[in-house]
């Protein structure tokens, strides 16, 4: 049985002690990852993928896990840490910053919010930040979209809810202005914007905002909810969260009528009053 690590430093990766305890319990036991998945339900994948670090899983495969080892919510305990770390969350998406710098094409998917590279200035200021640290965050905003922008640059395929579209801003020029930068760059060669309308109904990411990064002979993914993110990189989940994404681009509105959507949007949002 593999020793348990002291408490140190290390042991402060909320992430990295969660798998450490799952590999360490199902040691104890002397158990395979299939002895696990048979006794407690899910596919011994599920598992593997925990005790690697790549996943960490839903607080009902972690209650059930609980119970198995008999460890009395420890392991839940530590699924909440690691879910609610900062630390680990702004590792992660260092990691995906440079993926996304590497892609040479980027495909999105948008439940509510005007994806990054495609917001104004004006959008971004909205996040609470002021002075200095608001400077900071337009300018990094504004350098990551400038590949984007420039000839032969990668491919980028959008889709949005058509709840973006009703997210608006508290002044209605700005959100004018916001939509009708979204027409501009749906015209640009590389740059491709579809909208799901409310129409099309539920479907396998109504809340869930994915982006995939195609680069050096791989895809990973990019999945973020509202209290977490997480770079998929393992082969499978990621071929499983493009299906999903694939089923939802057929719901979607081509790119010519997604710009006649939002330009009808665009002719009903309202003016801002005058004087």
């Amino acid at each position: 049985m593999p020793q348990r690590r002291a408490i140190t430093g290390r042991s402060q990766e909320p992430r990295a002690r969660f798998a450490e305890e799952l590999r360490l319990l199902r040691h104890g036991r002397g158990v395979s990852l299939r002895g696990v998945a048979e006794v407690v339900g899910w596919d011994a994948s599920q598992f593997g993928k925990m005790e690697n670090g790549h996943t960490l899983g839903g607080p009902e495969i972690v209650e059930a896990l609980d119970q198995y080892y008999g460890t009395g919510g420890m392991l839940l305990t530590l699924w909440e840490l690691a879910v609610a770390d900062p630390t680990q969350f702004k590792e992660r998406y260092r990691r995906y910053m440079v993926l996304e710098a590497e892609a040479v094409s980027m495909w999105q998917y948008s439940p509510s919010i005007v994806p990054g590279l495609l917001q104004t200035p004006e959008l971004l200021s909205q996040g609470g930040l002021t002075g200095v640290e608001l400077e900071k965050q337009v300018a990094a905003r504004m350098g990551r979209r400038e590949p984007l922008l420039a000839e032969g640059g990668p491919q980028f395929r959008a889709i949005l809810s058509e709840t973006v579209l009703h997210s608006s801003l508290r002044s209605a020029a700005e959100w004018r202005g916001q939509l009708r930068h979204l027409v501009a760059m749906g015209e640009r060669p590389n740059i491709s914007i579809q909208v799901v309308p409310w129409a099309a109904g539920l479907h396998a990411l109504t809340n869930t905002h994915t982006m995939f990064l195609h680069g050096a002979g791989r895809i990973v993914a990019w999945v973020e909810t509202g209290y977490s993110g997480e770079l998929v990189q393992e082969s499978t989940a990621v071929d499983q969260l493009q299906l999903r994404y694939d089923r939802v681009r057929d719901m979607a509105l081509s790119p010519g009528a997604s710009r006649e959507f939002i330009e009808r949007m665009l002719e009903e949002a309202p003016c801002e009053p005058s004087i």
